[in-house]
């Protein structure tokens, strides 16, 4: 099944660690990198295990500052196994790719069942050739549970093999170069133990957070076996397995192994909730069945069929979706890494990347993105703490979160170009707030949960809005609201040229997107039931005033303009212009142009030069009517000829120093400029398979880019919107997806089939005894029975 696996051949140490992230395996509690087992840590590999939500706290000295981060930790390696070929007469070194002579190596990662699949040839200097296939799972079903499966086949000898599979506790966070210089040794308290059943423990805590983490090794034999022994030592639990091997016979090692830790409901031991899991748990055969039908069954609910390339690559980042954010996420207090489960960059925070995913999880996990939202509700009260802080009313949702919603954003980064930290002000991008109110709408329109909107929901959006309207200061000259003092999704630009403070005026971005906020606040609360009124108003302490002002700022809000165009910013036009062709032919790829500018000693902040969309990010999260019913709220005509030509003006500015940027822009051609949509699109795709950022796929893939490739096809492209009661749709054709469907769940029906033709869609709802589904075209409206297809022809 070419379309459903994603084969490597051949072993390339400097493409081993992308190809750990894209061969990862999780099931949404935790994931596994997908590293060679007979391998530690070192600059080819690393073999990370991350549980969702799992952060510790740590210090360090940098620059002359003593520095403090929270990461996502990096587990105990549960997958050590290591082989070696016996001799009696001289020391044999453990077979690794560096030391042994390595040949027929292939990776081969079915997307359809959720395993790894790897098969190898070693062979020793005596030309001793030992065959070896594993088969890797991560279990969709029982998430506590992995398994590797080893086979051994000894092709031109007979001879015993010594075997060793360990639980390893001295691993530490090392797997980004640039973070090496901070304290990375999270585990403490590691201590190591033996159990009934052919079974070894792990035992250990995070040293600040105090998470308690169990772990538990199975290793069963089905072959000849002439020893077994049991170590204990340095932090490692290790089963020493001797196998006496003939020729041509295969022997075979199944090692399953159980992962809880102390957030685990219904527990009260993390390490006897291990033992216990694996003791009980089915031999491998059995585990491999149950975990393909529950990855059969996740392929059925978010059914995606997109022909050719681009098909493989959709379906391989809805694997990698459905690994971090799986049904098992809905059982766990955790938000939206950005890096997924995969890898430690960006430290395993959460960003805004849930502004990509969650659109996509709505129609097909709405149980998922529920879960999520609260993960950002149960730390409302922390983001009112620090609007408080800040001088402010309301919630300010921190840029980079972790455990307990405080603000994780470091207050230095180390430029790699140059070797310099720097002051990082990325926290003043205040907008993540908006993207929470964004997503909090979003997910109520499409799933019809009332009940959150009523409760929690209002709750955020309240709150979200009240720090907006705070923000906001009245300018008498302009007759209109200022919010100074920001950082826009741009990211380049974080102060003004010769200013000696950081922030930036009137981001339109964050302007516009303030002003949605107020708007649809106003919306749900003068909606709630009265007695649900009344208490959150009384409990809020808000007043009928406070509700003017939000409408008076939701009209009134700043939105400059500079050349016929929507200005990035207060004084964005008055920068000067970048010689982009000058630095493409100095430096080639400029992607990171503020790096590079920095290490010249100059700064991104003197040019007219964008990271990523920032402006155009409006085009992505409304569409065009709405878009322009949000501006003309606010006293403008943004008619197409002003947004098309303001496309084009940041299209010639931006580096695309982002995964994300290529998505956005893509989506917003695909309505401006069709011909030159797909070249973004395909930037978009190949993202992380072709690591086009240049060596950061290793670090971790990148969440929201993959998420949002999927909801480009669900929603981009198909103008798909769910508002009022009823899907909304508004195709535009792209000549290199002529005919495309995908299946979603809405409002209670399960598995409705869109299907898009060139000029026609298809929309077919399974038998229920739901109403029927109100499909609104810019020409007609339709109601569609369950159990009926209706095929529509598209307007011109």
């Amino acid at each position: 099944m070419p379309d459903w696996t994603w084969e490597y051949e051949g072993y390339d140490p400097a493409a081993e660690r992308r190809r750990e992230s894209l061969c990862t395996l999780g099931n949404g509690y935790f994931a596994t990198r997908g590293a060679a087992p007979e391998c530690s840590a070192d600059s080819a590999h690393y073999p990370g295990t991350y549980a969702a939500g799992c952060y510790n706290r740590l210090t360090s000295n940098i620059a002359g500052r003593r520095v403090e981060n929270e990461d996502m930790v990096n587990l105990p390696n549960w997958l050590p196994l290591r082989f070696r070929i016996t001799s009696d007469e001289q020391a044999v070194p453990w077979f690794t790719p560096e030391n042994t002579t390595l040949g027929d190596h292939r990776l081969s990662l079915d997307l359809r069942s959720g395993t790894l699949d790897r098969r190898l040839v070693y062979e020793d200097a005596a030309g001793r050739r030992l065959r070896v296939r594993q088969l890797r799972l991560v279990h969709m079903a029982h998430p506590h549970l992995a398994a590797l499966r080893t086979e051994f086949t000894a092709e031109n000898f007979s001879a015993e093999i010594e075997v060793e599979a360990a639980l390893d506790g001295t691993v530490t966070n090392s797997g980004v170069e640039r973070y090496r210089q901070l304290n990375g040794r999270h585990l403490t308290h590691v201590h190591t133990g033996t159990a009934p059943g052919h079974t070894v423990w792990l035992r250990c805590r995070t040293s600040a957070s105090d998470i308690r983490i169990g772990m538990a090794a199975r290793t069963l034999v089905e072959g000849p076996l002439a020893d077994i022994a049991v170590h204990h030592g340095h932090h490692r639990a290790t089963q020493s397995l001797r196998l006496p091997l003939t020729q041509g016979d295969t022997t075979t090692v199944d090692k399953t192994v159980a992962v809880h830790t102390s957030h685990d409901p219904a527990i009260s031991d993390p390490l006897r909730a291990a033992i216990d899991e694996v003791n009980r748990a089915a031999d491998f055969d059995g585990l491999l069945v149950s975990h393909r039908t529950a990855w059969l069954q996740l392929w059925e609910r978010a059914a995606l069929d997109v022909p050719g390339e681009a098909g493989r690559i959709l379906r391989l980042h809805l694997f990698h979706v459905l690994q971090t954010l799986s049904p098992h996420t809905a059982d766990i207090d955790a938000g939206v890494p950005a890096r997924g489960l995969h890898g430690e960059a960006y430290r395993g925070h959460v960003f805004w990347d849930e502004l990509f995913v969650l659109p996509y999880l709505n129609l097909h996990f709405p149980e998922v993105s529920r879960a999520l939202l609260e993960y950002r509700h149960r730390r409302l009260e922390q983001a009112c703490v620090a609007a408080r802080a800040s001088g402010r009313a309301g919630a300010q949702y921190p840029w980079q979160s972790g455990s307990d919603g405080r603000e994780e954003t470091q207050h230095l980064h180390l430029n790699p170009r140059s070797g310099r930290w720097l002051p990082d002000h990325s926290r003043l991008q205040h907008h993540v707030g908006s993207a929470v109110a964004y997503n909090v709408v979003r997910y109520c329109e499409a799933s019809g949960d009332t009940e959150f909107l009523h409760a929690k929901g209002a709750e955020m959006l309240l709150q979200i809005a009240r720090f907006w309207a705070s923000s906001a200061t009245f300018d008498e000259g302009l007759g209109r609201y200022r919010i100074r003092g920001v950082v826009g999704p741009d990211e380049y630009h974080d102060s003004y040229p010769g200013s000696e403070g950081p922030g930036l005026d009137d981001n339109a971005y964050t302007n516009v997107t303030a002003a949605w906020v107020l708007a649809r606040a106003l919306d749900v609360l003068r909606g709630l039931p009265e007695p649900r009124r009344r208490e959150l108003f009384e409990r809020t302490v808000l007043g009928e005033g406070e509700l003017a002002r939000w409408d008076d700022i939701s009209h009134k809000l700043r939105v400059p303009f500079h050349a016929g165009v929507i200005s990035q910013f207060e004084g964005y036009g008055d920068l000067t212009e970048l010689n982009w062709d000058t630095y493409r032919a100095r430096y080639g790829d400029i992607r990171r142009l503020d790096r590079i500018l920095e290490a010249e000693g100059d700064t991104v902040n003197r040019y007219q030069a964008s990271k990523q969309a920032d402006v155009l990010m409006l085009g992505y999260l409304f569409s065009p009517s709405e878009l322009r019913g949000l501006f003309r709220r606010l006293g403008h005509e943004v008619d197409e000829q002003t947004w098309h030509r303001t496309v084009d003006y940041y299209l010639r500015r931006t580096s695309h120093g982002s995964t994300l940027s290529g998505l956005v822009h893509g989506w917003v051609l695909a309505r401006v400029r069709r011909a030159e949509a797909w070249t973004f699109c395909r930037e978009a795709l190949e993202g992380d398979i072709a690591d086009l950022q240049g060596g950061t796929t290793g670090e971790g893939i990148h969440l929201g880019a993959m998420g949002g490739t999927l909801d480009l096809v669900q929603r981009g492209l198909t103008g798909l919107e769910t508002r009022a009661g009823a899907l909304w749709l508004d195709p535009v054709p792209l000549p290199e997806l002529g005919e495309y469907s995908f299946a979603l769940r809405y409002r209670g029906h399960w598995g409705v089939r869109l299907r898009m033709r060139p000029g026609e869609l298809e929309v077919g709802v399974p038998a229920s005894d739901r109403a029927p589904i109100s499909i609104e075209l810019r020409d007609r409206t339709v109601s569609v029975e369950p159990g009926e297809t209706c095929r529509l022809t598209l307007p011109e």
